[in-house]
């Protein structure tokens, strides 16, 4: 991939390759590359997962889309090796390598406290005043054995490399070594382009520390030290200081050379003083310093002010006048142009000039390019290329192919990517090292992760330093395929090499790690960002604490929790309920309770079921009643007493069947003075009903007689509820009669529970009893209730005999006849006749279906026709609903015993691919 084919299929010759021994498979592997990079150029919105870089932010799925799929399925028939062996050649041509040893010894240097010092005060933006005088003896011996030449050029292009990093701290070092080394002296555009590097970086303090300091230095007295001053006041962004300078200079007698007076109009231009520009520039003319620069600097003055026209008319003129005219003057019209969004004039500029023969028109090439792509417009830069290339043989540098190829990357144009890294290999041009990072970002893209690997693996053979880019890149491709230690590697160099990827690709390799249970590499990832300052998202603690707590290790949850609090990061309040939780499970209901009063101390409020979650663990350790009145006491110090509160804590000793001490929070609350609402009184109630301890029960419930005029539906309603689930049928039935008498309309609840009741007690004419009172008070028979009749009479004839019965006897004919139809075919007294959808119909006139209404119906259908309750549940699932275990089972079963085994054992697979497991029943049959 990303090589020239020509190259590729005579090296494959040359090496023998089986897969490429004849000139047709090299034609096959060309047209198989082509194929691949035009199938991975319809990738698009389907990317997901963010990572960014220096230049721009990329979305990145290594297998987002199927035409990525496709692209990585056709790019690996092509050997790996021979991408890599291409590559691996290409990146060793990089004419920087030589920088990149420089800055590496630069960066490496320790020089004890003096260096240190220069390095907090550097990272302080010049706060504090630096010192310039600082011997860097490793420095200094590691540069001299790389026996340099220093040359003005060479110093600048050090600088100018040093910059693009922005590598502030390395520039100056090297400045200052430089500056020492014998045969060599600092000139002023040497001095400007440090100045400049300091500007940048917005270090002005700094900078203004350094000038200073300026005279002091031992190669202050080898360049023209005013002159110097002048520009570096004037890089500094005080043109007035510069003017003031130069004003005195003019007094003594001195004066500007051309190079210092262009530095102070193009600054004085920068900082908008436009009246003085006009001062200056006459004097460049003056003195006979006009030149292109001046019209450049000049071109830029009418831009900055927005007078197109005016800088624009002044261009021409220059050109009608035959004065020198050059490119870089163009380009400043061209940029401004462009950014007032008028591309097409600036286009038509471009070719205008180029007609007329301007020289270097390559700078306005390369603005036009970059302000192209900027805005986005990357088929007109790919065009405009492209012509450029094939008319006048214009190839652009690599800074300006790094910047097209990191859009398109951008965009998922990959077939445009793979053509110009291409024409970069073929064209001989020298990758530097952002050209080897977007390769090896294009690799992951495309699905060449071992080419990718591989390269990254190499990378101290052609001196490749992976950007935060890479590292992304490499990161979420890994996690995507599975090789999370792969990941994990990546991720550690990364954090050494002081590149911190985004909180998304860490949390990506962070959720990884759980889910694979790689919980020690997940710790040592944690405690490896924090000791760097590096804080991963609230999602990545909450993901590793909560799998940690679900792994039985909640104590090492507790450590990481521990860890957060001390560096005042506050857990989310999942992370709470998950720790609280796991303590809960590990019976340290102790720890449990500190942490519930933390979290509200912390602004999270927690929910009832926590509280009862809670108080239940608290009252089965030692001491249970003290541990229980610790926590209320902590509870009613740590937030105002309110009703709540106390019915928190009624409703957890309620579901730890500890009713005695439900009881005490309840007068608790009557002596704060706070007065128990309806809540309070049916959680009371239910305390007593869960423990069993009806007496109790109804003896409260006779008090709440005393107390409340008028006894409401909820107070009825949980007392039948909860009689009928202690199973006190009769007892339950006389409360009903009571709420009835009372003029109270019984809830659905109440019907619910006592028809289930007296069903499993066989005591049928009561249920059906019940059935018709419905009918009377206007109620309709619920999802519940009509499951609980079809399941009974699945069971029993009985039930239906009961309501033949009693109808009967009162000769009623109502709407519920259809509900005694339905009872009677699913009891088999009653022969069904009606097909599967007539059925399903019936069903909807007596009450609303759900999944558990449709198990019984298949079940029951499976007693005679299979087919017809396959139909059923395909029907069931068209409509949405969600088959469960016990729908499979009821098939299962179906099938058995109509001797159908094989497709019985079908239908259990199916089970467990789902998730599901036969019934005891059901196996017994297997």
């Amino acid at each position: 991939m990303l090589i020239s084919l020509r190259n590729l299929a005579k090296s494959k010759a040359n090496t023998n390759c089986s897969l490429c021994s004849s000139s047709a498979a090299i034609l096959d592997a060309s047209s198989l590359l082509s194929t691949a990079a035009a199938a991975a150029a319809t990738i698009s919105s389907s990317i997901s997962g963010g990572c960014y870089c220096f230049c721009c932010s990329f979305s990145f799925s290594p297998n987002g889309s199927p035409a990525a799929a496709a692209f990585s399925t056709m790019a690996r028939m092509t050997p790996a090796r021979d991408v890599v062996l291409s590559f691996k050649e290409w990146f060793q041509t990089r004419n920087d390598a030589l920088l990149d040893r420089i800055f590496l010894i630069l960066k490496s240097s320790t020089d004890g406290d003096a260096a240190a010092t220069t390095d907090r005060r550097l990272n302080s933006d010049g706060d504090i005043p630096l010192r310039y005088n600082i011997p860097y003896s490793s420095a200094h011996l590691a540069l001299s054995h790389l026996s340099l030449r220093l040359t003005e050029a060479f110093v600048l292009e050090v600088l100018r490399y040093g910059s693009n990093d922005h590598d502030v701290l390395s520039c100056l070092k090297f400045f200052d070594w430089a500056g020492r080394q014998p045969g060599f002296r600092h000139t002023r555009a040497t001095f400007n382009a440090i100045f400049k590097i300091l500007s940048k970086a917005k270090l002005m303090s700094l900078m203004l520390d350094f000038l200073s300091n300026y005279c002091k230095q031992r190669y202050a007295h080898t360049v023209r030290f005013h002159d110097t001053l002048v520009m570096g006041y004037a890089v500094a962004g005080k043109p007035h200081i510069a003017l003031q300078l130069f004003g005195k200079m003019r007094f003594q007698g001195l004066d500007l050379d051309s190079f210092a007076y262009h530095v102070l109009l193009n600054a004085l231009v920068e900082e908008s003083c436009f009246d003085a520009v006009q001062v200056i520039a006459k004097q460049i003319s003056l003195r006979g310093f006009e030149n292109e620069i001046t019209h450049s600097i000049m071109l830029k003055w009418f831009c900055k002010q927005k007078l197109l026209d005016q800088a624009e008319a002044y261009l021409r003129q220059l050109v009608s006048d035959g004065k020198p005219v050059t490119g870089h003057a163009v380009s400043v019209l061209v940029d401004a142009l462009c950014k007032q969004k008028k591309f097409q004039h600036a286009g038509q500029l471009v070719e205008e000039f180029q007609d007329l023969g301007v020289a270097f028109m390559e700078s306005v090439y390369s603005v036009w390019m970059r302000d192209l792509v900027q805005a986005g417009r990357l088929d007109g830069a790919l065009e405009f290329l492209q012509n450029k290339k094939s008319l006048e043989g214009y190839v652009p540098d690599a800074f300006r192919y790094n910047t097209l190829i990191c859009r398109l990357l951008k965009e998922d144009r990959l077939e445009e990517v793979c053509d110009l890294l291409m024409e970069m290999k073929e064209g001989k041009i020298s990758p530097d090292k952002i050209t080897m990072n977007v390769a090896l970002c294009f690799f992951c893209k495309a699905g060449m992760v071992d080419v990718a690997l591989e390269l990254y693996n190499s990378r101290s053979e052609f001196g490749l330093t992976p950007n935060s880019m890479v590292y992304n890149y490499l990161i979420n491709v890994f996690c995507g395929d599975g090789s999370i230690d792969e990941a994990y590697r990546v991720l550690k160099h990364s954090m050494e090499q002081g590149y911190f990827t985004g909180r998304k690709t860490f949390s990506i390799l962070a959720d990884s790690l759980c889910r694979e249970g790689k919980l020690e590499k997940m710790k040592e990832l944690v405690i490896f960002a924090l000791e760097r300052n590096f804080m991963p998202s609230d999602y990545t603690f909450d993901k590793f604490i909560t799998t940690l707590c679900s792994t039985e290790r909640v104590e090492d949850g507790y450590l990481v929790h521990a860890e957060l609090n001390r560096i005042n990061k506050v857990s989310t309040k999942k992370t709470y309920f998950s720790l609280i939780n796991g303590f809960n499970r590990s019976s340290k209901g102790d720890i449990a309770a500190r942490l519930l009063i933390e979290m509200q101390e912390k602004g999270h409020l927690p929910i009832r079921k926590l509280f009862k979650d809670v108080i239940c663990c608290l009252c089965d350790m030692e001491n249970p009643d003290k541990q229980f009145f610790t926590l209320l006491e902590m509870q009613l110090s740590c937030r105002e007493p309110s009703r709540d509160i106390y019915n928190f804590f009624i409703y957890g000793a309620g579901h730890a069947k500890r009713p005695d001490l439900a009881r005490q929070v309840f007068e608790m609350m009557e002596r704060s003075g706070i007065h128990p609402n309806v809540r309070s009184d049916v959680l009371m109630l239910q305390s007593y009903l869960k423990s069993e301890r009806i007496s109790d029960a109804l003896n409260f419930f006779n008090d709440l007689h005393q107390r409340r005029k008028v006894m409401g539906r909820r107070l009825y309603s949980t007392l039948i509820v909860g009689l009928c689930k202690a199973k006190k049928a009769e007892i339950a039935v006389n409360f009903l009669m009571e709420m009835k008498e009372k003029g109270v309309v019984p809830s659905d609840d109440c019907y619910e529970f006592l028809i289930q009741l007296l069903c499993q007690n066989k005591e049928f004419d009561m249920a059906v009893n019940l059935i018709n009172d419905l009918e009377k008070v206007g109620r309709h028979i619920t999802s519940f209730t009509g499951n609980i009749l079809l399941l009974q009479s699945l069971k029993t004839p009985e039930l239906y005999k009961s309501w033949v019965r009693l109808r009967e006897e009162r000769n009623e004919m109502s709407d519920r006849s259809m509900l005694g139809l339905l009872i009677g075919a699913f009891s088999g007294q009653i022969k069904v006749s009606r097909d599967i959808g007539n059925l399903e119909e019936a069903i909807e006139m007596c009450f609303p279906l759900d999944v558990f209404t449709h198990n019984l119906l298949i079940r029951r259908l499976s007693q005679s026709n299979m087919e017809h309750a396959c139909a059923l549940f395909e029907k069931m699932c068209q409509k949405g609903y969600e088959p469960n275990r016990w729908t499979y089972d009821a098939l299962v079963e179906g099938f058995l015993r109509h001797g159908r085994t094989s497709e019985a054992r079908r239908w259990v697979e199916v089970m467990y691919r789902k998730g599901f497991y036969p019934t005891g029943r059901t196996n017994l049959l297997i």
